[in-house]
């Protein structure tokens, strides 16, 4: 079973016991966090459920908070002597998928 989760402005597809990198969450570590903005699941016989119909809810567990590793921002015009480096660290959260429910 599986399910196409949506947060952050991305997309994810999970399975419990996944380990995922997303957007930061506010949430304590160890804390158990639900998803519950889910795009398409498949039911335990293989039946694949999308749009509006689909009624579940993914649970997480936070396992800890981190920040990406540097990018770059140059900006630079030629002949103007204008050059600017600016650096972005964005902080991410990492959730291991414990469960899918479906709601009835």
């Amino acid at each position: 079973m599986f399910a196409v989760v949506k947060t952050g402005g991305k997309q994810y597809c999970v399975k419990p016991g996944d380990v995922v990198k997303v957007e930061k969450i506010e949430a304590e570590l160890n804390a158990t966090v639900s998803l519950d903005d889910v795009l398409m699941t498949t039911l335990d016989n293989g039946e694949v459920v999308a749009g509006d119909s689909v009624k579940a809810v993914v649970s997480a567990e936070v396992m800890k908070h981190m920040r990406n590793p540097k990018v770059i921002v140059f900006k630079k015009k030629r002949r103007h002597n204008y050059r600017r480096k600016h650096g972005h660290r964005q902080w991410m959260t990492v959730l291991r998928i414990t469960d899918i429910k479906l709601a009835k």
